[in-house]
């Protein structure tokens, strides 16, 4: 009795203490907020109709043509070589391929909507470089307004030397501060809406998004199929009535991996379902049929091994690793309520497979375990489902037909209910 007292107390003080952590960031949130914004139409944001790359291996340039002027910030990022230019929301109407192929110091570069209001393009180096010059010229002339980047190899050593303390510039962009435009992750509203409707929570969490597109086959990304599949489940939920089903995205945005629990965890969610779709390299063979996963130390295969590590360097597709290392704080919170969490987490995972391999193919060993950073909310139960495999062409068949995602959604909500209804029956009953 008096270890699971202090075991209270503990965790009373390190809630306490979590819960001042947010405190600074909210503030300087709330300051940005107070100032005037302006209205900008969907129609207004910029438009981005060409890019191109000329140089050799020593300088290579970048230039943007673009309808208007924008601000922007760039940076350089090593381990890989990157350059992150960092734009507000930009309609990117760009041939297709572009960014595919590279040139000089260049080997590729990606673009897209990192979160709604900013834009982010990432380009892959071949090796160190800085960054010599960088700026916008408005339109002359009859030419559009253009963003150019001018790039200089450097060697390893001058390269590092830049990224000195006092000459590194802040790497975490002001855009990724702002939460998520679809799911606030601490907002009164939110707190006060649950407080009225008295529902259980259920976070939806379709992978991917915005710049990265997850794994893609045949002219299929990853991030739309579970986006589609995420929307309906959360349609199916949302009819019965009994819970309230918020989505961590809505839309092609990119949401980072710690931002996705944060959502749940300040909804106090009693259920987290994240959505993906696997594909497995050619070297490995072919792999079909939908896989539950669990949080675990040290993942139950090692194929679960390579996809948990995939799935947590997603951050860094779009240039910026936002992962945060675990506070003392977070650590207490882990050690007194972790284990909990889990028990429920395999129990809901367990009761999945069961409905789902009445109507969908399973994986040959559909319960697995890995060290998702999506699922290691310390106090909310949580389970990534792999729906499929993109590489497989009988599972891909299936992610694209809508009568096979009508039959798949229906028994995950299934399961869904079922947990929650015995969940909250048996905290009822001990109250």
């Amino acid at each position: 009795m008096a270890s699971r007292t202090n075991q209270r107390v503990l965790l009373g003080c390190a809630l306490l203490c979590a819960a001042a952590l947010p405190c600074a960031d909210s503030s300087r949130l709330r300051a940005a907020e107070s100032q005037p914004q302006p209205t900008v139409a969907v129609a207004n944001f910029p438009v981005a109709s060409a890019a191109r790359l000329a140089g050799d291996g020593k300088q290579t340039r970048f230039i943007l043509d673009i309808d208007q002027t924008v601000t922007f910030r760039a940076v350089t990022l090593a381990d890989p070589y990157r350059v992150v230019v960092d734009v507000p929301q930009v309609n990117f109407q760009l041939p297709a391929g572009t960014g595919v192929g590279g040139r000089g110091l260049v080997k590729a570069f990606r673009y897209g909507l990192v979160m709604p209001g900013g834009s982010r393009i990432v380009f892959d180096l071949t090796g160190p470089a800085r960054i010599a010059n960088s700026y916008v010229l408005e339109a002359a002339n009859g030419q559009p307004a253009r963003l150019v980047l001018e790039l200089e190899e450097v060697d390893r050593t001058a390269f590092v030397q830049s990224l000195a303390p006092e000459n590194r510039p802040e790497l975490r962009p002001t855009i990724a501060e702002a939460q998520p435009a679809t799911a606030p992750a601490t907002t009164a509203p939110d707190t006060a809406q649950q407080k009225a409707d008295g529902r259980p929570v259920v976070v939806i969490d379709p992978g991917h998004g915005g710049i990265d597109n997850g794994t893609q086959s045949s002219g299929e990304s990853e991030k739309n199929l579970v986006l589609a599949f995420g929307l309906a489940l959360r349609d199916k939920l949302e009819k019965a009535g009994k819970y309230r089903v918020v989505m961590t995205r809505n839309d092609d945005t990119f949401i980072p991996l710690n931002d996705r629990t944060k959502i749940a965890r300040n909804l106090k969610a009693a259920l987290f379902v994240s959505i993906h779709a696997d594909a497995l390299p050619r070297a490995e063979g072919d792999a079909q049929g939908a896989t539950i996963y669990t949080l675990s130390d040290k993942a139950s295969d090692a194929e679960a091994q390579r996809l948990a590590d995939a799935e947590n360097r997603a951050d860094a597709i779009a240039g910026f690793n936002l992962a945060e290392e675990p506070t003392d704080v977070a650590d207490i919170l882990i050690d007194l309520t972790q284990r909990e969490t889990r028990t429920f987490s395999n129990r809901f995972a367990r009761l999945l497979m069961g409905e789902m391999k009445s109507t969908v193919r399973m994986h040959k060993h559909p319960l697995k375990s890995a060290g998702f950073r999506v699922l290691k909310a310390p106090d909310v139960p949580s389970v990534l489902v792999e729906i499929g495999y993109v590489s497989n062409k009988g599972d891909l068949e299936h992610l694209v037909s809508e009568g096979w995602r009508s039959r798949a959604v229906g028994s995950m909500a299934q399961a869904i209910d079922g947990f929650l209804t015995k969940r909250m029956a048996t905290a009822g009953s001990s109250n």
